[in-house]
């Protein structure tokens, strides 16, 4: 099998909080000499494309705004296509909300005047934000989600992502989402794979986690690489209904792969 593409996730994969992960720049260096194409897909919801240009170009990776795409890129698409002329009530932070703006979205902090109700990681998540979302779920509205990452490895701890938000309002309302999007959902693969000019068959799919990266890569049709320099160890791979093709400590061994 040739390998064409690479679909790489970037907190575990590429970068732990704002540091590279040792090996991983190796790796993707050894991508670039194989002529393999690489789009850099993130579940993180809060900072649009252009932010990865200076995050990852701090940590030694040339990457475009063009090659990146993240749960936020997906999340206003999604609204864009399903929901333009909705008001949105969002439990998220400025940056999530300034790329609906940007996207000519409409916001609303009026519960009562929600059309659909749009959740996220928020720092600063609160009672009042919790009420507010049972009240707009009480409405009968769609529930919508970015992305289902329960934990985010940063720096120094792991902390909680979207999905721990997300799982609270629907234990909390006893309604679940709607959709959850990013990483596996069907919307993500098919704006991955439309930014891809290769077949997915012949693209690699490798990442930290078993339930968001390798889950894509199995709904893409791609082969998938688990590393192990972020949320899953062995136990995890042990205990796991998702089955990477390949698993290897860090990026850096990617050559295991290629071959």
């Amino acid at each position: 099998m040739t390998i064409a593409g690479a679909v790489l996730d970037v907190d575990g994969t590429l970068v732990r909080g704002d540091d590279p992960i040792p090996g991983a720049p190796a790796g993707v260096t050894r991508l670039h000499e194989a002529g393999v194409e690489t789009r850099f897909v993130s579940n993180n919801p809060t900072k649009p494309p252009a932010a990865y240009v200076d995050r990852l170009g701090a940590a030694g990776y040339d990457v475009s705004a063009e090659d990146v795409i993240t749960a936020g890129s997906v999340t206003t698409a999604y609204l864009a296509e399903h929901h333009a002329d909705d008001a949105l009530y969002c439990i998220g932070e400025s940056g999530l909300l300034d790329q609906f703006t940007a996207a000519g979205l409409t916001t609303t902090t009026d519960v009562d005047a929600a059309d659909a109700l749009v959740v996220s990681i928020d720092r600063e998540f609160s009672y009042d934000d919790m009420a507010a979302a049972m009240w707009a779920l009480e409405r009968d509205i769609p529930f919508i989600g970015t992305d289902p990452d329960v934990v985010i490895p940063t720096s120094d701890r792991d902390q909680p992502g979207s999905g721990a938000v997300i799982r609270s309002i629907a234990a909390v309302t006893g309604t679940e989402p709607d959709v959850v999007l990013g990483k596996p959902s069907r919307p993500a693969v098919e704006m991955v794979c439309d930014r891809l000019a290769v077949p997915p068959a012949s693209c690699l799919v490798v990442g930290d986690r078993l339930d968001t990266d390798i889950a894509f890569g199995e709904r893409a049709g791609m082969t998938t690489v688990l590393v192990r320099s972020g949320i899953a160890d062995e136990d995890a791979v042990a205990e796991s209904d998702v089955e990477p093709d390949h698993v290897v400590d860090h990026l850096g061994q990617i050559g295991r792969v290629l071959g």
